[in-house]
């Protein structure tokens, strides 16, 4: 099978029409849409430059054929990914050797799973992926790349890579399920008294503080939205000392890409805006991206971030709200926790071992902990 495909590394996005990379996709997941990672890089967020140097895989047959498809990076840094492998890049270190550059198989600073490795119907997807991933070794080997990473994939191929003999890894994020609720008051019903009390509290603090709130939805977003946003959004990372993974061009480009994608809410008191959450959406689910604030009030985050999230997803029957990374605050206000995944190809074989130990001992802490944080959940028994 292999000697009749082609393997095209991509130096940009930009050298596969939009048409055929979402064809080939073919999901309503915002962050593999060409638009998205096209953003990312005329905006000069994922550049050689900046770390993320693009190394697009695309799969051919001998008449043309796009086969498959995956956004690829060669990384010389661990930022902006949300699956965390400084130790190991640290042992590579201190042993003498060079854990970068490595290959990244991910959204870029989107720590939000879906599909990865896109594959047309009716292709033998596991005998695929074992060329991929046997294409992509050899590939390491001629640029001294250490390692293959793949970041939230969905399940399935998450699963095909172990059986390829990727290592496998397990995360933990919030996430919030809509049974049904015609409500935000419907869906507190669902919660144990007190903890509906302080949920009710919370919002109710906000509102005593006359602070009032804008959805806006794709082309309703203006240049001056924009520029509010980019200052709160900054301003996230600058109270910890350090410099955005986005700029504002980035955020105008998916405004002018792909808007039917995206919902922002805005905090405005006294006619000022204070703070807003840019979120992206799809038929089913609304994924909660970016935030930040230029006035502290109490209460403020949950509200702007999660309570106006759940509004609009009751209110537009989504049935899923992807909170992002982090963040165990979010148990109690109907958050449950979920599995996230990754998969791992580390070629000094010592290391490899000592890293699938590592992972086995990591695995039984996390399932521990899921099992634990799931009885810390608002709900009455039997509700979730």
């Amino acid at each position: 099978m292999n000697a009749e495909l082609q393997f095209l590394y991509l130096d940009s996005i930009s050298e596969i029409a939009a048409k055929n990379w979402n064809a080939l996709v073919n999901s309503a997941y915002p962050f593999m849409r060409h638009e998205f990672l096209q953003a990312l890089e005329t905006s000069g967020c994922t550049s050689a430059e900046s770390g993320w140097k693009a190394s697009h895989l695309l799969v051919k047959n001998d008449s043309g054929d796009l086969l498959a498809l995956m956004p690829l990076y060669l990384k010389n840094h661990s930022m902006g990914e949300y699956v965390f492998d400084w130790s190991w890049a640290d042992a590579y270190y201190r042993h003498g050797l060079n854990y970068y550059p490595k290959f990244l198989t991910a959204i870029p600073f989107t720590p939000s799973s879906g599909p990865r490795i896109c594959i047309a119907r009716g292709q033998d997807e596991k005998a695929l992926l074992q060329v991929i991933m046997t294409d992509i070794q050899q590939r390491a080997a001629s640029l001294g790349a250490s390692s293959w990473h793949v970041l939230f994939p969905d399940k399935q191929h998450y699963e095909m890579l172990k059986d390829l003999g990727m290592q496998q890894r397990l995360g933990c994020q919030y996430q919030w399920f809509n049974k049904g609720y015609s409500s935000f008051d419907d869906f507190l019903q669902s919660f144990a008294s007190r903890k509906r009390k302080n949920i009710n509290k919370e919002r109710r603090r906000i509102k005593d503080s006359a602070i009032e709130f804008e959805c806006l939805e794709g082309r309703e977003i203006t240049t001056e939205h924009w520029q509010h946003f980019y200052r709160f959004y900054q301003n996230t990372y600058l109270v910890r000392g350090r410099s955005a993974y986005l700029n504002l061009p980035f955020f105008m480009e998916i405004g002018r890409l792909m808007p039917e994608n995206l919902v922002l809410i805005m905090a405005k008191k006294e006619q000022r805006y204070i703070a807003g959450a840019l979120s992206f959406k799809d038929e089913q689910t609304l994924y909660g991206r970016y935030w930040g604030c230029d006035q502290e009030w109490e209460f403020l985050h949950f509200e702007t971030c999660y309570y106006q999230g759940l509004d609009y997803c009751i209110a537009q029957g989504l049935q899923r709200f992807d909170s992002g990374a982090q963040g165990e605050h979010k148990i109690q206000r109907g958050f449950e926790p979920v599995e996230t995944y990754s998969n791992h190809w580390i070629s000094h074989p010592e290391f490899s071992a000592a890293i699938e130990q590592f992972l086995e001992e990591e695995k039984q802490h996390l399932t521990q902990y899921q099992r634990l944080a799931e009885k810390h959940l608002p709900y009455k028994k039997g509700e979730n």
